[in-house]
This record gives C-alpha cells, sequence and structure tokens, in this order.
C-alpha cells in the first residue's frame, strides 16, 4: 500500500547491492535507519537508472536525503506472525555529507561555507514596509 510521498535522512544500515530485472534494468536497494536514539529501519529501493550512479558511491553508515513514496508491506514470518515493512520508493538520493573511518560525519573542509542567517528581527523590516502591505 502506498502512503505518500515521504522525505527522510538518516545513516545507510546495510550497504547497497544491486540486481537486475529481466530487462536489465538495475534496481539498487539499501536499509537505512533513520531513528536517532534507536534503530528505526526503512528500506529504500531505488529503480530509476538515473540513481544508479549515487547509489553505487554510497557505503555503509553514509548519511543520505531519500525522497519517494512511502510503501508498507504486511508479511507473515515462520511463526504465522504477521510483520510490517516499511520502504520507499525512492525519487531522489542525496548524500548529506561524507564519514569518517569511525562513523562520526566529517566536519566542513576549509573551502566549505558555513552560512548563518540573521535573526529576524534584524531583517523584519527590509523585508516588506507598511505601504506595501496590501490590507
Amino acid at each position: 500500500m502506498t502512503l505518500a510521498k515521504a522525505v527522510v535522512t538518516g545513516s545507510i544500515y546495510r550497504a547497497p547491492e544491486k540486481r537486475f530485472t529481466q530487462n536489465n534494468v538495475p534496481v539498487s536497494s539499501f536499509v537505512m535507519n533513520i531513528g536517532d536514539r534507536e534503530e528505526m529501519l526503512l528500506r529504500v529501493i531505488a529503480k530509476r537508472q538515473s540513481l544508479d550512479e549515487v547509489v553505487s558511491s554510497l557505503g555503509k553508515d553514509d548519511r543520505v536525503l531519500v525522497e519517494g513514496r512511502l510503501q508498507i508491506t504486511t508479511v507473515k514470518n515462520e511463526s504465522g506472525a504477521e510483520r510490517r515493512i516499511f520502504e520507499i520508493d525512492a525519487n531522489t538520493v542525496e548524500p548529506i555529507s561524507a564519514t569518517t573511518g569511525s562513523g562520526s560525519s566529517a566536519s566542513p573542509s576549509s573551502n566549505e561555507e558555513i552560512v548563518k542567517f540573521p535573526k529576524e528581527e534584524e531583517f523584519a523590516d527590509e523585508l516588506i514596509g507598511e505601504d506595501e502591505i496590501p490590507f
């Protein structure tokens, strides 16, 4: 069952693997952890050929942003208990940042610029004047 469009971020829990359909179309999949304090696993399926190169460059513990359709599948295991599997049919997969060997986020390199936005009260009057408000 397809629920809705979803945008999630997390780290790759299980490295991507690529398989091919009968028509030789690559289908990549990986499992990502979207939980902060506890594991919350989500399967990502990338069927588009344009995503193949991006997904192939990813590895375990890389941080990614995924956008696509959220789907829930219910399966029964050997004991007969039902289990829900959450997956995203990905439209977009983007790496967020590089990771170091220890699995922590790397700090920005010297050529990356950190952008700081001013507080709202510092520029609120510059955005629109009182005489420009239509009501």
